[in-house]
């Protein structure tokens, strides 16, 4: 596995737990790269709704994912239990940057890792806005400071 800063445990502030799925297998018996992406949007989703509160299907505001990638380092599959790990690289106004990592439950290198862009914007008018402080305030907490 290539050494990189974003695939050790040690840089990632919240950890969520996820039990992988038959169903998330592909023909090649490991996870399809493309569930990644969900287990990603759940846990930030998860981090947001239970820590800030936020009501994905009542607020005024939504966040809209703009930008993602993931780099894969080594497979997982069904019945792997896995942490996908949590860090707030950038903050700005309206937008913020998560770094993230699928670990294997209690392993220390990852399996794969990608960033997640949020823009946060008014549910109606479908325009960028402020953050709101309460999720702004939950975000800064996943602030890594290097």
């Amino acid at each position: 596995m290539k050494d990189n800063k974003n695939s050790n445990r040690n840089v990632y502030k919240h950890f969520h737990p996820i039990t992988t799925r038959w169903m998330d297998n592909d023909v090649f018996g490991h996870i399809n790269n493309v569930t990644y992406y969900s287990y990603f949007d759940t846990a930030v989703n998860q981090y947001l709704t239970s820590h800030a509160g936020f009501s994905i299907k009542d607020d005024p505001i939504v966040g809209y994912v703009v930008h993602s990638e993931c780099t894969y380092l080594s497979g997982i599959s069904f019945p792997d239990q896995i942490e996908i790990g949590l860090r707030v690289d950038k903050l700005g106004n309206s937008s913020v940057t998560y770094a993230l990592a699928v670990f294997r439950k209690g392993e220390a290198n990852a399996a794969a890792y990608g960033t997640f862009v949020h823009v946060f914007v008014n549910r109606k008018e479908e325009k960028s806005v402020s953050i709101p402080k309460v999720i702004k305030a939950v975000l800064q907490e996943l602030l890594l400071i290097r």
